[in-house]
C-alpha cells in the first residue's frame, strides 16, 4: 500500500452545498431561500430582542437608580465581642492573627473593630481602623489601640 492509494471510506466525505449555481444544480433559482422577502436577501434578519416594532422588553423595564463607587473600601468587621471570646489577656491581634484564627476570611481586606459587646481583657490591638465606643472599651481594660 502506498500513500497514493489511501481514500476516505465510501460515504464519509461530502461536498458543501453551492446554492445559486444555476438550475441544473437543483439549488438555483432563489437558493433554497423561499420566494420573495427580508429573509431572502442577504443581512436580511431582524435582530435578537426585536419585537415586529413592538417596544422591546430591554427597553420596557426600568433603569436601575444610583451608581456604584468603584472607589468604595469594603471593611472585615470584628466586634469587641468576638476578641473576648478568642483571645487570651496580653494577646497582640492583628490581621495575620485574625486571619489564622478563621474570623477574618482575607489577609488583604482591611480590618475594622466595631464595639458591640463587652470586653475584659487587656489586648493590644492593631487594625486599620476602629470605631470610638469600640477604642473606649479596648482602653477601659487596660488594651491600647494602635491603627495602621
Amino acid at each position: 500500500m502506498q500513500l497514493n492509494d489511501l481514500t476516505p471510506a465510501p460515504g464519509s466525505r461530502k461536498d458543501r452545498k453551492r446554492v445559486g449555481r444555476g438550475h441544473g444544480s437543483g439549488h438555483g433559482g432563489q437558493s433554497g431561500r423561499g420566494s420573495d422577502g427580508q429573509n431572502s436577501r442577504a443581512g436580511g434578519s431582524k435582530g435578537p430582542g426585536f419585537e415586529g416594532g413592538q417596544n422591546p422588553l430591554y427597553m420596557r423595564l426600568p433603569k436601575l437608580p444610583g451608581f456604584t463607587n468603584h472607589f468604595r473600601v469594603e471593611y472585615a468587621v470584628v466586634n469587641v465581642s468576638r476578641l473576648e471570646d478568642v483571645f487570651a489577656k496580653g494577646d497582640v491581634v492583628d490581621i495575620n492573627v485574625l486571619y489564622a484564627k478563621g474570623i477574618v476570611k482575607s489577609k488583604t481586606a482591611p480590618v475594622k473593630v466595631l464595639g458591640d459587646g463587652e470586653l475584659t481583657k487587656a489586648l493590644t490591638v492593631k487594625v486599620d481602623k476602629v470605631s470610638g465606643p469600640a477604642r473606649a472599651k479596648i482602653e477601659a481594660a487596660g488594651g491600647t489601640v494602635d491603627t495602621l
